[in-house]
């Protein structure tokens, strides 16, 4: 991807209100997005991978030999559809052995849970995240209060650089609190036509509603989101798949066999940091 094609797609995500991040609520009733809950057909992405999501929350497959994963269940809303796209590339749900949480926020875990009943899949997230995802309640303070989701139990809590391999696919944790303190990241290396390729499933590092100043249950925010954003833009990255698929507008690239763009990772994070510190300012003004 060219820089000028970087510029236009990040210059969309502006407008449609996202950076690598939910766009931020004012309140727990504000209605969410329409796109989140709209069903999408599935689509091949790069060598295993599968976008399974809705039209505004990305599920991923990928398939092995010996089973699927699954990233993100988004919310539980969406199981259903999720599942028939599951079966439409070909998988029974019981193939589906391992299911990978971005993150403890609703619209990423609410659906774990029937996911997980569904599939039989062992759930794994990042250990900062754990106990918000085995009691419904996501982690911090925010502005827009508590909105709860089904607890899921936890199979396997990794930390940093731990590896999760199924059927010859390796994926690699990488921590990138902030967002959450569990936010987790997720690097695999597949080969398309030949091609082999580094694809990075981001978790969040937008602010998104956090409370930056005076945060009593998570007081190390900001410096676990300057320090994940930091860390993102210096990971070699082909390939990436957001969990908002609009802010990397994957599903149109996809179609366009334009998904490899080694530029749009740096570009993002600069963007991100850029907008992590405005929103940081804003907040210690009104805290003073």
């Amino acid at each position: 991807m060219s820089a000028t094609a970087v510029k236009n797609l990040l210059r969309r995500a502006v407008i449609a209100g996202t950076t690598l991040a939910v766009p931020t609520l004012a309140s727990a009733a504000t209605p969410n997005p329409p796109a989140w809950t709209r069903p999408a057909s599935p689509i091949h992405l790069v060598g295993p991978i599968w976008y399974v999501g809705t039209e505004g929350l990305a599920s991923y497959l990928i398939r092995t030999r010996d089973g699927a994963i699954l990233l993100d269940a988004t919310m539980a809303e969406n199981v259903p559809a999720i599942e028939r796209n599951i079966r439409a590339v070909g998988l029974s749900l019981d193939r589906v052995r391992l299911l990978l949480v971005s993150h403890a926020h609703f619209d990423h875990a609410a659906g774990d849970a029937a996911m997980a009943h569904d599939t039989g899949a062992r759930v794994i997230a990042g250990v900062g995240d754990v106990a918000a995802l085995e009691s419904g309640i996501p982690p911090g303070e925010t502005s827009y209060g508590v909105i709860r989701f089904p607890a899921v139990k936890v199979a396997r809590a990794v930390r940093d650089g731990e590896r999760v391999t199924l059927g010859g696919v390796t994926l690699r944790a990488i921590a990138t609190p902030g967002h959450t303190p569990g936010c987790t990241s997720w690097s695999a290396r597949v080969v398309e036509r030949g091609r082999p390729l580094t694809v990075l499933f981001p978790c969040s590092v937008s602010v998104a509603g956090n409370r930056l100043i005076g945060n009593r249950r998570y007081p190390g925010i900001v410096a676990d989101l300057r320090a994940s954003i930091a860390r993102l833009a210096r990971e070699p990255t082909n390939v990436v798949l957001p969990f908002h698929p609009e802010q990397a507008d994957v599903r149109r690239r996809a179609a366009e066999h334009r998904l490899v763009a080694p530029a749009l990772l740096p570009a993002l994070m600069r963007t991100a940091s850029t907008d992590f510190e405005r929103e940081l300012a804003r907040q210690a003004k009104e805290a003073r």
